[in-house]
């Protein structure tokens, strides 16, 4: 994988995660919380889109479209289990 897609893989996750984040809203924590998950779910995503043998959306030796549904479901699983709070007695 070369320099610039390697780049443009960080761009599409970094940018999917500030746009979870302009949706839910929330700190600057969760900011850091949506691009981390984005960044850990596009390239999981990426990763076994290959291995699996899925080139759906891809663009040379980036597979887009299944990082972009690895990061889509590790957004809403983070944002979902990051806002469950545990009640004391």
């Amino acid at each position: 994988m070369s320099l610039p897609t390697f780049l443009f893989g960080i761009f599409l996750a970094c940018a999917y995660g500030a746009g979870f984040h302009l949706w839910r809203g929330g700190s600057l924590g969760r900011l850091t919380l949506y691009i981390t998950l984005a960044l850990a779910g596009f390239w999981l995503g990426d990763y076994l889109g290959w291995q699996l043998n899925w080139t759906f959306g891809a663009a040379g030796s980036l597979n887009v479209g299944t990082g972009t549904l690895g990061a889509i479901i590790f957004l809403f699983a983070g944002g979902f289990l990051s806002r469950i709070q545990v009640r004391t007695q």
